[in-house]
């Protein structure tokens, strides 16, 4: 039993960690200490929403309508190349962490949404792979391999978002943060350009 759990934990940690879109927005905001609380909760739940789906079957469904994923992978892509535009302002105006003008909490639970939800390959990592895993398990296992993935996901946002706090003091220049920006920028347009070429 706990084994399922703890490999649930692990599966799901290998597919989160991983830098996207995400995790460098989480990241951002968990330095900028701005409603992190709310950032950390979408991503969480997005994620537990995504695992229980995925380990109820919803799997199977996208597996028979793969449009839906392709809908998702023009509107992704789109997204993160607006979202690189931005960044790459941002970068040409930089300012120190305390100067910068605060976003309203709507607009970062939004953003946040936006890049859990408009992600293809969140759907393929959670609802599809983790939840094909799960259901390996058997009918007794599934659940607690999907609550280890819950787990894992729970752990890594934490610490993320507010690990993040950390660094405040050390990213407190303007230089730093045209480089932070640009690169967020950088990654931003190859995400999207892998996501119109998949």
């Amino acid at each position: 039993m706990w084994t399922a759990g703890i490999t649930g934990t692990l599966t799901g940690l290998a597919l989160i960690v991983a830098i996207g879109a995400q995790n460098a927005f989480v990241l951002r905001q968990g330095i900028r200490r701005e409603h992190i609380g709310a950032v950390v909760a979408v991503c969480m739940a997005g994620d537990a929403l995504l695992i229980v789906g995925g380990t109820a079957g919803i799997g199977a469904v996208v597996t028979h309508f793969p449009e839906v994923l392709e809908v998702l992978r023009w509107a992704g892509a789109a997204y993160l190349l607006w979202f690189a535009v931005r960044s790459f302002m941002a970068a040409m105006k930089p300012s120190v962490l305390a100067e910068q003008a605060p976003r309203s909490r709507n607009s970062v639970v939004a953003t946040t949404a936006a890049l859990t939800f408009l992600n293809p390959h969140v759907y393929l990592d959670t609802v599809v792979l983790l939840g094909s895993l799960a259901n390996q398990q058997g009918t007794d296992l599934r659940w607690i391999f999907a609550a280890g993935a819950v787990t894992g996901s729970v752990l890594w946002f934490s610490g993320l978002g507010y690990g993040a706090r950390a660094l405040a003091g050390v990213l407190s220049s303007p230089r730093t943060w045209r480089w932070i920006d640009g690169a967020i920028g950088v990654l931003m347009v190859v995400l999207a350009i892998r996501l119109a070429l998949h």
